[in-house]
């Protein structure tokens, strides 16, 4: 049965391409009606209004929980993909714990049948994890941003819902994890090698389907689960692949992570990053893919390489 979706965060990075999943000729059945919270509706991409043939936009504004009043009204499945990242520690808690849960009792009061949270597996904290299920981690967020969406998972939870931790989010509109790599390695004037620490990673197209899917799909599937690629990919590897696909020139040679951190011992920002890179951060899959008959999408590789050319404008890469 076709439902009617409400999707917050509808012009950010994932929030934008879960509406474009929508329209996918071969993708999940789209829905009955679609209705997109926003709290600029001119800040929605001309691409993701032209994706739906007539979705309806309500402003509103997750720090403002008076204006949520009746957003979910005749809506069946809530996708909430906003959340504040940034430095800001009042707005994360704000936006993402607070705003959190204004919207999920909002959702309660209107009867929505489902709630599916993009939230990240930066709740776990720093690793090493490596092939962690869900049911062997605890939460040990470090950072503002991670112990507020750390919060709104939890207020989704107790509602019954549905939570989706992917890791690295790689595709158009990342603005955090290709651009970082690229700024550490552009501050090093070289790559790593012989880091051989695996993370998991998911193409945010392959992500937008799974959030589509979750939202409609009549299994049971309450909880939280790790929404990566199947298959980790190395440090190295991974910074070999976004050098190559991006064309980065990097005119000294590489650097084992004891040379790295002497090269970064004042830049601690940078030398954060490297520690994360440094450690196994790969989360075993749980069935999810599989269970909601979604493709995992492609691997790194791939991926890099097909959305290389936004990746290359927003970089100024040539």
């Amino acid at each position: 049965m076709l439902r009617s979706i409400l999707v917050t965060g509808a012009s950010g990075f994932i929030g934008g391409h879960v509406v474009a999943a929508m329209a996918e000729p071969e993708g999940v059945a789209a829905p009955s009606r679609v209705r997109l919270l926003l709290r600029d509706p001119a800040k929605l991409p001309d691409t993701a209004a032209s994706a739906l043939a007539a979705p309806e936009i309500v402003r509103a504004d997750l720090a403002a929980p008076a204006s949520l009043r009746g957003i979910c009204d005749g809506v069946d499945v809530v996708l909430h993909c906003a959340s504040h990242i940034g430095d800001d520690e009042r707005r994360t808690e704000t936006v993402n714990d607070r705003g959190t849960r204004a919207l999920v009792e909002e959702a309660a009061r209107a009867g929505v049948s489902r709630i599916v949270y993009v939230s990240t597996a930066a709740v776990y904290g720093r690793g090493p994890f490596t092939g962690a299920a869900v049911p062997e981690l605890a939460l040990a967020p470090s950072s503002p941003t991670s112990r507020s969406r750390a919060a709104a998972e939890r207020h989704v939870l107790d509602a019954g819902g549905v939570v989706l931790r992917p890791h690295l989010v790689l595709g158009d509109g990342d603005r955090w994890v290709v651009p970082g790599l690229v700024a550490l390695m552009r501050a090093l004037s070289a790559g790593l090698k012989g880091v051989s620490a695996r993370h998991s990673v998911v193409d945010v197209r392959a992500l937008s389907r799974a959030v589509l899917a979750a939202g409609l799909s009549d299994r049971d599937l309450a909880g939280a689960h790790h929404v990566n690629h199947p298959e980790p990919v190395s440090t190295s590897q991974l910074l070999d692949t976004v050098t190559d696909r991006l064309n980065l020139r990097l005119p000294n040679a590489p650097l084992d992570l004891d040379e790295t951190r002497a090269q970064l011992a004042d830049q601690p920002r940078a030398l954060h990053h490297l520690g994360m890179l440094a450690v196994d951060h790969w989360f075993a899959d749980d069935g999810f893919w599989a269970g909601v008959g979604v493709d995992p999408g492609p691997g790194p590789g791939r991926s890099l390489a097909e959305h290389a050319p936004w990746y290359g404008q927003f970089l100024n890469c040539s």
